[in-house]
């Protein structure tokens, strides 16, 4: 991996991007999918485009300000599209790209596995809170 500017630059050699070394960019990447706003973010997305209102009204409890970054970030990671249309008032429409689409199917799968066992999370919170006090 060569660095540059910008920060580290996977080449064309046979060393592979590793997320576990600090200095790999999948790692950048990785906490913005796994984030609390990116990947509701990107399950909102999976659902359909959006528009900003639309995805913040989607994603209860995000800021404006914390939607702006989080989609800027996932559209610098290449996972989302923003395409502005130049209508009377300005619309801008955010949707995933293929990649996009790519990550977040996997993540709609964790997301739905979590939803699905909820019963037996809730149950371990309440055994561990039992015996440890809280």
């Amino acid at each position: 991996m060569s660095e540059t500017a910008s920060g580290p630059v996977q080449d064309d050699s046979e060393s592979a991007f590793d997320v576990f070394s600090r200095r790999c960019p999948s790692r950048e990447t990785l906490e913005h999918v796994t984030g609390r706003w990116g990947g509701l973010t990107l399950g909102a997305l999976h659902e359909s485009g959006a528009r900003f209102n639309e995805l913040r009204r989607r994603v209860d409890g995000v800021s404006e300000k914390m939607l702006s970054q989080t989609l800027h970030a996932l559209e610098r990671d290449g996972l989302v599209h923003r395409e502005a249309q130049l209508t009377n008032p300005p619309r801008v429409d955010y949707g995933l790209t293929p990649l996009g689409s790519q990550v977040a199917e996997r993540l709609m799968d964790l997301i739905e596995l979590v939803e699905g066992r909820m019963p037996e999370v809730v149950e371990a919170r309440s055994r561990y809170d039992a015996t440890h006090g809280a």
